[in-house]
């Protein structure tokens, strides 16, 4: 296969070249339509009890959770003053006016409800309920009635909350945040792509791979839109990815395109040679990285489901673009390739250097270079014991935002979560009388409970509410609802509200995490036996990763829950937990690309092995040969992601700082060092694999 495509390549370079180019645009300019059909929501899982609960609600009592939840502060008068109702019935009246909102409640229509007043008698809510449902509507009127309404209206002072509210603030944070990180990073990467590839032309080959691969990934989107929901933020790890897979890429083939140029091949031959061992090993690298992030459309929330759309589409393109296009270029430029030379020392690749004596030296002490490595990474992983995961809220948000100031106003202030209580519905419940007196009663005794609100019926149908003491996205709620869910009910009885989708989205998420990890180490331990031929690396390799990994998700349990290192992340809100849906696209990225840069150096350690080196000189040269450049790739890819630590919502810095340091001690503490020393110790070995299962292997 891949001495067809090499020579398919080198012979129609040019129109191979013009053909990709054509389709990848006309590609790009379809996908952007997609642009205006992607979600801001996603976060829930929408088969679960929770989500049953909400659609009974909305279908057979016509009730909605209100989209914004204002607080109204009445100074030094108490609430039930009448100058601050006729204040406050004016607020409301012009509130119901917006475009988009279908009614309100508040303490003063409600009849001077004392559920809807704070502990003080000095704040009251009014809640708001919009017309249209949809996570991004609400959003939007969420932004219109902050910005009309928080701050102070005659002698009230407003602040606006709820999940309209706190969507829109952290959806808009996260957008400028990231053009920021990326107005950053992007002018920093490619002033080192110009280092790292020693000259100005080979430093602007990743463009080829990433824009193709993004371009591309925008098509195969938009086609992902037309059947099922998509996450805004899928752009962002198209972006992301697509730059970091374009720089692993190109800096595999165009070294390798040198490395047989320098050896005196001709330009054709040099090309032929770099397709059919480079080129295998991009395919099988990316083939890694396909599998290990396909995991995440096992998830039932479309939030990571979107991921999974966008990781694949980007890897598959990324491989296709490091396949056709880049060595159809290289076949053009031939020896122009490193014209604009800028490091002249990083153009002509040598089999001997740093690189292969750091390999020597850790061969020579196997031994203590595992241990001590060990050591390192317990240290990085000792945190883990602290670890607790949770979702986001507004407490994501940096303490001056309007809406993280509202909720803590509501939390200060209120005693229960009145804007987002546990819903109770029990269909037929009006004939079930004893039972659900019953019931109830042990309910309102529920530790957590503050107290439970009137019954509601509609025909048959009973409706109960209860009131939390606790923040709905929080553990300590996710207890509840389990607790509640134990007491004996009557029949087809459907707990929901905020508190109930909470949990149900985190029991989602951790009942599908053992089925994808799996699925990662099953087909990872499948790919790189059929890459290399050995029992042993394969096992080695996903041990490896897991260990940098624990490490990983230690030193972000270190930094953001226990709370250190903000003189170099910025300020931020610890939570006692690390949002779930974050540490798990973080685990598969970095999984995925520890995998990359894994079979980049199997692949050179397994050619020299098999070109009749013995298994010191395989490593050494091997490592030399591809250390560079996972290296390189690695410190790249480090600085797009450090850059997302100058964000304000606490889950992008988490994203970014565990990305950063994961690839960074992958390709240092890992494979310069772990690798050589164990590959050391099992010697031969390395390579063994039963005889009956050798001719399931690749021939390289």
């Amino acid at each position: 296969m891949f001495n067809a495509l090499a020579r398919t390549v080198i012979n129609r370079r040019k129109s191979t070249l013009i053909i990709f180019l054509l389709i990848v645009f006309a590609a790009g300019g379809i996908g952007s339509l997609a642009f205006s059909k992607l979600d801001s929501g996603g976060y829930s899982d929408p088969k679960s009890e929770s989500a049953r609960a909400a659609n009974f609600l909305t279908t057979h009592f016509h009730v909605k959770d209100p989209g914004i939840v204002l607080i109204v502060d009445s100074g030094a008068s108490k609430v039930s003053d009448p100058v601050i109702a006729a204040s406050a019935a004016r607020l409301e009246t012009q509130i119901r006016s917006v475009p988009g909102v279908a009614q309100t409640l508040s303490y003063w229509s409600a009849g001077g409800a004392p559920t809807l007043k704070s502990r003080d008698n000095k704040a009251a809510f009014i809640f708001v309920y919009t017309t249209n449902t949809n996570f991004g509507s609400v959003s939007d009127i969420g932004k219109v009635i902050q910005k009309s309404f928080d701050g102070k209206f005659e002698s009230l002072h407003v602040y606006a909350s709820g999940a309209g509210v706190i969507a829109h603030a952290i959806n808009s944070k996260i957008s400028r945040d990231l053009a920021l990180a990326e107005t950053i990073s992007i002018p920093l990467t490619f002033i080192l792509l110009a280092f790292v590839f020693g000259a100005l032309v080979a430093s602007a080959m990743p463009l080829v791979v990433g824009v193709s691969a993004i371009l591309g990934s925008f098509f195969l989107i938009y086609l992902f839109t037309l059947f099922t929901n998509v996450s805004i933020f899928a752009l962002n790890l198209i972006t992301g990815l697509g730059l970091g897979l374009g720089i692993d890429y190109a800096l595999l083939i165009v070294n390798r395109f040198r490395e047989e140029l320098h050896a005196g091949k001709s330009v054709e031959d040099a090309v032929f040679t770099t397709v059919t061992t480079a080129g295998k090993t991009v395919f099988y690298s990316g083939l890694s990285v396909f599998v290990t992030i396909s995991s995440m459309m096992m998830f039932p929330l479309s939030f990571l489901k979107s991921f999974g759309y966008a990781g694949v589409s980007v890897v598959a393109l990324a491989v296709a673009g490091a396949l056709i296009p880049l060595p159809a270029i290289l076949a053009i430029l031939g020896h122009r390739v490193d014209k604009g030379v800028v490091r002249k020392s990083a153009i002509v690749p040598k089999s001997d250097g740093r690189w292969a004596a750091t390999a020597r030296f850790v061969m020579r002490r196997p031994v203590p270079v595992v241990l001590v490595s060990l050591i390192i990474l317990g240290i990085f992983a000792a945190p883990i014991a602290n670890v607790a995961f949770g979702q986001v809220d507004a407490r994501a948000l940096p303490k001056s935002d309007r809406a993280a100031i509202a909720s803590q106003v509501i939390a200060d202030r209120f005693p229960g979560q009145e804007g987002s209580p546990i819903e109770i519905l029990i269909p037929g419940g009006v004939n079930k009388a004893a039972e659900v007196v019953k019931y109830s009663a042990e309910i309102s005794t529920t530790p957590g409970i503050v107290h439970m609100n009137p019954p509601q019926t509609q025909g048959s149908d009973l409706r109960l509410s209860a009131v939390q003491s606790m923040p709905s996205r929080s553990s300590q709620a996710q207890a509840l609802i389990h607790t509640l869910r134990g007491i004996p009910s009557p029949t087809g009885t459907l707990i929901g509200g905020a508190a109930a989708d909470y949990t149900d989205t985190q029991d989602g998420i951790s009942h599908t995490l053992p089925w994808a990890l799996g699925w990662i180490g099953i087909s990872v331990l499948i790919l790189i036996f059929v890459f290399t031929g050995s029992i042993i690396l394969p096992i080695k390799a996903v041990v490896l990763n897991v260990l940098s990994l624990v490490a990983t998700i230690g030193v972000l349990t270190w930094i953001f829950i226990d709370g250190h290192m903000k003189w170099l992340v910025g300020d931020f809100t610890t939570t006692g937990t690390i949002d779930t849906g974050i540490t798990i696209l973080v685990a598969v990225v970095v999984f995925g690309l520890s995998m990359d840069y894994e079979i980049f150096l199997l692949s050179r350690i397994r050619e020299e092995h098999y070109a009749g080196k013995s298994n010191v000189d395989a490593v050494a040269i091997g490592l030399q040969r591809s250390a560079r450049i996972i290296t390189a790739a690695a410190l790249l890819l480090a600085v797009v992601f450090a850059a997302f630590v100058t964000s304000g919502i606490t889950t992008i810095k988490a994203m970014g700082v565990g990305v950063a340091f994961a690839v960074l001690v992958d390709a240092t503490l890992i494979r310069a060092f772990l690798v050589p020393a164990l590959m050391r110790l099992f010697g031969e070995r390395n390579w063994w694999a039963p005889k009956g299962l050798k001719r399931f292997t690749l021939t390289h």
